[in-house]
């Protein structure tokens, strides 16, 4: 077995100090869990194993059952997690998993603080392999994933890898609008034929349906500028290659 580093942490809201592990290790696998023992320590050798023999660069253990009772926060957590920010990911979540150097290599060259690590990992491409585990009961302590922690990690998720909720605010945008050129319409169909007896009502009603609109689109049209300029401040890179190879134009 290679030699590697095991990076430790309470969880994956502990962003820079995974990073830190991350860039730390000098093995050709390494591997990132939780601290509490709650994933099977033996899980590590089967992603050494299999990513050692398997053409593959990123192994992630799924959950097939957990004997952690009372859950319901991170189940909630994972399953927006997965609508919002990520679909590939599995329907329990990721709390551990192992790269090959070049995949830690390439995750390393994403330099962004208050970002998913996860999101990140799958953003990165390469091959990908599942390996099933029972997740443990907790013998010793409470857990640090808190509710706060998990909402903070949640939005960080969402504003550093999906552009939903500017989309929404446009679609919100799109849809007032069309909405109140139909109810203006009668509103004033309304007021022409004496349906609506309070002086000024229909002119309130129009100009405020209308405003509201217009700004719901506006932020709409402005955070998607925004939304890209702080996509370009990334830095990320338009591509990441996995291996080259090169053709000498030798036959056989």
């Amino acid at each position: 077995m290679p030699a590697q580093l095991l990076a430790l942490s309470r969880n994956f809201g502990s962003f820079t100090a995974v990073r830190m592990g991350l860039a730390a290790a000098r093995g050709q696998v390494i591997a990132v869990m939780a601290a509490d023992l709650q994933e099977p320590p033996d899980l590590i050798v089967d992603f050494f194993n299999r990513l050692n023999t398997d053409a593959a660069d990123i192994a992630i253990g799924t959950r097939s059952a957990r004997n952690d009772p009372g859950q319901t926060s991170a189940t909630i957590f994972w399953k927006l997690y997965k609508a919002l920010v990520q679909p590939e990911i599995p329907a329990g979540g990721v709390d551990v998993f192992a790269v090959t150097r070049r995949a830690r290599d390439a995750l390393l060259q994403l330099d962004e603080a208050h970002s998913s690590l996860i999101a990140q990992l799958f953003w990165i491409g390469f091959a990908r392999i599942e390996i099933a585990y029972e997740r443990r009961v907790r013998k010793y302590g409470v857990s640090g994933w808190t509710f706060l922690k998990k909402a903070a990690y949640l939005l960080d998720s969402v504003f550093s890898v999906t552009a939903i909720p500017i989309t929404l605010l446009m679609l919100i945008g799109f849809a007032g609008t069309a909405g109140f050129l139909l109810l203006g319409f009668m509103l004033m169909a309304a007021r022409l034929m004496n349906w609506v007896a309070v002086p000024g009502y229909t002119a309130i009603m129009v100009t405020i349906l209308f405003s509201a609109s217009l700004i719901l689109l506006g932020l709409g049209i402005v955070g998607s500028y925004v939304w890209r300029a702080y996509e370009n401040t990334k830095r990320r890179p338009l591509g990441i290659v996995r291996e080259r190879r090169q053709f000498d134009g030798a036959g056989g």
